[in-house]
């Protein structure tokens, strides 16, 4: 677990690149008892069959909480509405990895803290998306649908199913999930290739045998298929529009982990409407949840689920630890502790 990220008090004029625009600092908690609300999905009748499984309500204890622990996007939006509204509100936890659900220049503003478990659940994310491009390379959901219905057209399936050995798979961002995805990828024969703003170290490189590619425009038609990594920020906001899209190699599969938002919803659908896009999978919507008539919830070719690529038991058992060891530090007057591993 890594545990890292803190947002400054008046220094937060946030750029547009998020990460790098969080400030580390002396953090301790005012003297005197403290209420810490934790906020999760509704874990309902499920929490009764694993005593890991997380799941929590926020508007009746806004007013007095000091601590407010919250996943991505799910259940709270942390708006600057609700920032307002929480007087003595002093720490954000996200227990997880991203806090572009939290409004991070009304937190500046008030002088929060803002800090996330990373690494948590960089290896479920990573093992997810080698899953989803299974999905897609081989035609999986089609198949499945057709034994729920009481079908069986073997032709129906195989006509649209690949091996993943020899195609080209590229990731835009090879940050930690990234890396973890390269190095899984690597037994399966695939000509692997990688966008970021800096190169991997060489170790790395060399024993995943990625290739960097510093033009994303330059990569993408290379690709049979494109792992989406990178974070939300105004920089990436709408990245994958309808003009790059269209760069991209017809037939191109598509898997997205990271936000939604980064894709141009009715560009993707549109794609996959035309076949540009072959197929499109991932957890991450633009709003979550999404709404009914979200078009990704009807655009042929998709492999979409809620927003659970992250949130394994394994996971949720990583980034409960993380959120306690950094609730000690934070009372105790302690830095966050830096952690690399996962």
């Amino acid at each position: 677990m890594a545990m890292r990220r803190a947002l400054g008090k008046a220094r937060g004029a946030l750029g547009s690149g998020y990460p790098a625009s969080y400030l580390s600092r002396q953090l301790h908690a005012t003297p005197g008892s403290k209420k810490i609300v934790g906020v999760f999905y509704k874990a309902n009748e499920y929490a009764s069959m694993n005593p890991n499984f997380l799941g929590s309500e926020l508007e009746k204890h806004i007013s007095d909480m000091h601590v407010l622990i919250t996943t991505p996007f799910h259940p709270a939006y942390v708006t600057a509405e609700r920032i307002k509204k929480a007087k003595n509100l002093q720490l954000l936890l996200t227990a997880g990895i991203g806090s572009d659900h939290i409004d991070l220049r009304a937190a500046a503003a008030a002088g929060l803290t803002v800090a996330e478990v990373t690494g948590s659940n960089v290896v479920s994310v990573a093992e997810d998306e080698v899953m989803r491009i299974l999905l897609l390379v081989r035609n999986f959901v089609p198949g499945y649908q057709q034994i729920v219905k009481g079908e069986w057209n073997v032709s129906g399936i195989a006509h649209r199913a690949y091996d993943l050995e020899g195609k080209t798979v590229g990731t835009v961002g090879a940050g930690r999930i990234g890396k973890l995805l390269l190095q899984r990828l690597k037994p399966f024969g695939c000509n692997l290739l990688y966008h970021d703003r800096l190169k991997m170290e060489p170790d790395l490189e060399a024993a995943t045998g990625a290739k960097f590619e510093p033009d994303l425009d330059a990569m993408l038609p290379k690709c049979d298929v494109v792992v989406v990594n990178t974070p939300l920020t105004e920089k990436t906001r709408g990245l994958f529009d309808k003009e790059r899209i269209a760069k991209m190699k017809k037939g191109v599969l598509i898997v997205n982990n990271a936000r939604g938002a980064i894709m141009d919803t009715q560009a993707v659908a549109d794609a996959c409407v035309s076949g540009h896009i072959a197929g499109y999978s991932g957890d991450v919507w633009n709003p979550q949840p999404a709404p009914k008539d979200h078009p990704w919830r009807y655009m042929p070719n998709h492999a979409m689920t809620p927003h659970i690529s992250g949130t394994t038991i394994d996971a949720q058992v990583r980034y409960s630890a993380g959120v306690k060891e950094m609730l000690d530090c934070y009372f105790k007057g302690k830095d966050f502790l830096p952690r690399t591993t996962s």
